[in-house]
């Protein structure tokens, strides 16, 4: 059996892979997201078809995915730790939104939040 020399390890596979899959999930979870897409949290509107009929975040979810497999394929360590340590910001933005849309739906944010995953 051959060596892999370089970057073309197991590990750049696995994680070019894991890039393609989350990348094109991020992008659907950005446009069914729709004019609902806003900088900083705000209750325009509440989707909840599409990715969004099991996932509350999906643009967080698979963007975080897709960057830290992307980190990963580059093989760059403290960089991927660096998006790593990034994480938890991604968590208290979610939680700010999901006040936010809470504040604005109510019980029926609720509901939804209790049928949804993240």
């Amino acid at each position: 059996m051959a060596v892999v020399r370089g970057p073309r390890t197991r590990v750049w596979v696995a994680a070019l892979a894991a890039a393609a899959v989350f990348f094109p999930l991020w992008i659907v979870a950005r446009v069914q997201l729709g004019a609902a897409l806003s900088l900083w949290p705000e209750a325009r509107t509440l989707v909840t078809t599409g990715l969004y009929s099991r996932i509350r975040h999906p643009v967080y979810v698979f963007g975080t995915a897709a960057s830290l497999s992307s980190l990963l394929a580059l093989q760059i360590w403290p960089v991927l730790a660096i998006g790593v340590a990034l994480v938890p910001l991604t968590l208290v933005r979610a939680h700010r939104e999901q006040k936010v849309l809470e504040a604005a739906f109510g019980d029926r944010y609720r509901r939804y939040s209790e049928q949804t995953w993240f």
